[in-house]
């Protein structure tokens, strides 16, 4: 293949790899230790407990977690879970610094003006009271509590911690932030096409003949899934990483394409196109097992080019062409497509263009193909804790309401409902808000001011309310802008049970030592909430007041979750993870899908009818408003803004960076490791730079989260609220346009 600004040349990475060894060579025989021994291990001396990583990651890890008088010692991954295997991520191995890490909020605190600093501890009780005193003035003041706000998403995704929106039900009708920043898109896409969102189990990849990893950078944010994509390497599989950036994956792929950003649609239309002229369609599937493929091809004749690709993608048509063709004559293939590439105003539209490029070449439901993107397959607990009644006589909003990722009603019998407002627009929604104005709110799970958008606008949201509760484990900028705080446990101190959004495996969360502190898990910390309610004002909140947590998870569990994974009892889980019992490793493997027509829909007329185009067209991007295009994906050293504020952490991500094309910086006279100032018509974020060719020359990339002592550093500064083109379908409201973001840059 030619290589141009789009490929990493072989020759390019050997010399890489060349200059690597060189350095390993180096006289450095005094940095090496003389000798170590391991200590004496004797598993007798721990009690070892199962616990199940409740972050919002791909990977889910089942873990193990070894106990000695009291105190968590290690962890490790749960060898049982074939996917864990038996490892961690950086992250996950950060664990036993979180429970213990000395700047976790250990009471219930109120600050005396938001971020002023000036906190000072209180009681449950005194927190309790204020709390549910302005709950009970609110109700009065508007005869609803539709001026209470719960902003709450994936901070612990532990099935019990639904119990934070069951909380608010049992309170009466809300107002609820909905939606998702996540995957929204590319979910309303796959049900468009596929009638559902499932995915091929991803132990399977082993099985493919031909990887495009579109827009997933695995190494770094799912490490676990890489064995099956190198396992597949090894077999004989091809594997082309397509990514804005040079990532990890990226180095370990055989072709590697760096297309102009938003630019995925018209990649694989051109792709499709050539398949297409050549005949390499699954003639088959298109005709058994679809609808609307000729229309689709008549679209692709008449609109697509391989070159109008090329040109829009940045990619040589010739290496188009090639990849086309080796992905449409290798059985199977699959297209990994990764979250960050729907986070445009053109995702959905991109999603559907490469669901067609895998359907077409017939590689749905086939083991090791698939278009794979996620799966709630596994998800079928009861919510028990989340399905609470609000007490008789609640008044709500009447009209329709948007809904949320799991939809579930309280089950009251009449008209009312709560309030809905997009969670991707949570400033302007707390601004907007009218009859009644929202005067509260409760934040759980969820650290807005550094992931919600618009920064300096959510500031000004944050201070037209009149109590900012948020319920966290660390001092972060969501609680430097709240009046009460509250200590919340880690995975190691409550009962809560998991599943993964990605691979098919069940995993136990046992409460490995008591609580430390005054810290309560989200169910405790409800019915503390109910109790000084019902002192107040008896009957204002039906959560019970005394619970057992080992009883909560419980009642979540089914014969069909207990069918599903082949135990007889959730007890069985102290043994280990369980793996869902599958007819097949392919999703749709028998080829009915859950579309209005029963088969995959290359022209759906239910996306029609909600506002997009029927065929998977081009549509595109967000119009660039800056100099460069802003990037802010995920770093390996933190979930979002979780983990990256831990003191191990910062030994190995001290500083946070903006990091540049070495040309594009000659040209604004801007040094390796100068300080800088970003900056675009949402406000500015000085840094200090790092220059990589690992960029694109118009494109700046700034990782996602750092916060610590020294630094005052935030990307959501830079990024505003646009939507995303799809969303509103399945999550009730529109994803948002996190990587159609642009920005200047300038010595500081």
């Amino acid at each position: 293949m030619t290589t141009k600004k789009s490929t990493l040349s072989r020759r390019r990475f050997l010399q890489g790899i060349s200059a690597a060894g060189a350095a390993a060579m180096l006289p450095c025989g005094l940095l090496v230790p003389a000798g170590a021994n391991a200590a004496p291990f004797n598993a007798a001396d721990y009690q070892v407990f199962r616990n199940a990583c409740p972050r919002n990651c791909y990977d889910t890890c089942s873990i193990k977690t070894y106990v000695k008088d009291g105190v968590v010692q290690f962890i490790e991954g749960a060898p049982e879970s074939t996917f864990t295997n038996g490892g961690l991520c950086v992250k996950g191995y950060t664990y036993g610094r979180r429970i213990y890490s000395p700047d976790r909020i250990k009471y219930p605190m109120m600050q005396d003006g938001r971020r002023s600093g000036k906190w000072r501890r209180v009681t449950w009780d005194e927190a309790m009271d204020r709390i549910a005193r302005k709950i009970l003035e609110l109700k009065e003041k508007d005869g609803s509590l539709l001026g209470l706000g719960l902003t709450k998403y994936s901070g612990n995704f532990g099935i019990t911690n639904y119990g934070v929106e069951g909380m608010m039900s049992s309170l009466g009708y809300t107002t609820r932030f909905v939606g998702t920043p996540c995957w929204p898109a590319g979910i309303d896409a796959q049900n468009y096409d596929l009638g559902n969102m499932w995915c091929n189990d991803p132990e399977d990849m082993v099985k493919a003949k031909y990887i495009i990893l579109w827009g997933a950078n695995p190494a770094w944010c799912s490490v676990h899934s890489m064995k099956y994509v190198m396992e597949a390497k090894r077999r004989g599989a091809k594997v082309v990483v397509v990514d804005p950036v040079f990532t990890q994956t990226a180095a370990k792929g055989d072709v590697f394409w760096q297309p102009n950003v938003s630019s995925d649609g018209a990649l694989a239309l051109g792709m499709a196109r050539h398949i297409l002229d050549l005949g390499l369609v699954d003639a088959d599937f298109v005709k058994n097992h679809s609808v609307g493929y000729e229309e689709f091809a008549a679209y692709l004749r008449h609109n697509v080019t391989v070159e109008w690709a090329s040109e829009l993608s940045g990619i040589p048509a010739q290496e188009i062409r090639e990849v086309a063709e080796e992905f449409a004559t290798a059985k199977p293939a699959t297209v990994w497509i990764g979250y960050g590439m729907q986070r445009h105003t053109n995702g959905g539209a991109s999603v559907r263009a490469l669901d067609a490029l895998v359907a077409m070449t017939g590689n749905v439901g086939k083991e090791g193909g698939g278009a794979r993107y996620g799966h709630l397959q596994t998800w079928g607990f009861n919510y028990h804790a989340m399905i609470q009644k609000q007490p008789e006589g609640s008044v709500g909003f009447v009209g329709d309401a948007a809904k949320g990722e799991f939809d579930f009603t309280s089950g009251s019998g009449n008209s009312y409902s709560d309030r809905t407002v997009n969670i991707n627009k949570t400033a302007q929604s707390i601004l907007d808000a009218k009859d009644p104005a929202l005067k509260m709110l409760w934040v759980s799970c969820k650290n807005p001011l550094a992931q919600d958008f618009d920064r300096n606008k959510l500031e000004k949201a944050f201070d037209s309310l009149d109590l900012v509760v948020t319920v966290d484990q660390f001092f972060n900028e969501t609680v430097a802008n709240s009046d009460i705080v509250l200590p919340v446990t880690t995975l190691f101190e409550e009962w809560t049970v998991n599943v993964s959004y990605w691979h098919y495996w069940l995993g136990l969360n046992e409460q490995a030592v008591k609580p430390m502190y005054e810290t309560k898990s989200n169910i405790e910390i409800a019915a503390a909430l109910s109790k000084k309610m019902n002192e107040l004002s008896p009957g204002s909140c039906t959560f019970p007041q005394e619970i057992d947590t080992r009883e909560w998870l419980e009642k979540e569990f089914n014969q069909g979750v207990y069918d599903l994974f082949g135990i007889k009892h959730w007890t069985d889980l102290k043994n280990g993870p369980v793996k869902a019992r599958l007819t097949s490793s392919a999703a749709w493997n028998e080829l009915k899908f859950a579309t209005p027509s029963g088969k995959y829909e290359f022209k759906s007329e239910l996306c029609e009818q909600n506002g997009h185009k029927a065929l998977p067209e081009y549509k595109e991007g967000r119009k660039g408003y800056d100099k460069f295009r802003l990037l802010t994906p995920h770093t390996k050293f933190g979930l979002h803004s979780q983990f990256v504020n831990l003191d191990w952490m910062h030994e190995y991500n001290k500083e946070p960076y903006v990091y540049m094309h070495p040309q594009a910086a000659a040209e604004k006279g801007i040094r390796d490791l100068d300080m800088v100032r970003v900056f675009n018509k949402v406000g500015e974020q000085k840094v200090r730079v790092k220059l990589t060719n690992n960029v694109a020359r118009d494109c700046l990339l700034m990782y996602e989260a750092w916060f610590g002592k020294g630094f005052d550093f935030n990307v959501q500064n830079l990024v505003d609220d646009e939507s995303a083109d799809m969303g509103a379908f399945k999550a009730g409201a529109p994803g948002v346009a996190i990587h159609g973001q642009f920005a200047d840059i300038e010595r500081a």
